[in-house]
């Protein structure tokens, strides 16, 4: 996926190290992302079969953490991927 990406003129990193900041410390415990797209995007990648609603919470801690808007959950775990895949979206109520 990472190679497609890149092969159409995308972007992307993997495994992009996140800090976490709690009252202005930096805690040793450190997140992963599994892909940013463009610097905007931030895809989670999962193999599951259920897509549970943690995912979904996980992502969104990553975009608020990287002050991102937009964020996809991919499952691959799916006969047809456009059934695994969620979006979801930083400060949307």
């Amino acid at each position: 996926m990472l190679e497609e990406l890149t092969l159409r003129g995308l972007k992307v990193d993997s495994q992009v190290p996140v800090s976490l900041v709690y009252k202005n410390k930096v805690l040793e415990k450190e997140y992963k992302l599994d892909l940013i797209v463009e610097d905007e995007i931030i895809v989670e990648l999962k193999a599951v079969e259920t897509l549970l609603p943690i995912f979904e919470v996980q992502l969104l801690t990553y975009l608020r953490l990287m002050d991102k808007s937009l964020g996809l959950v991919l499952n691959f775990n799916e006969v047809l991927l456009k059934n695994g895949i969620r979006r979801v979206i930083n400060g949307y109520n």
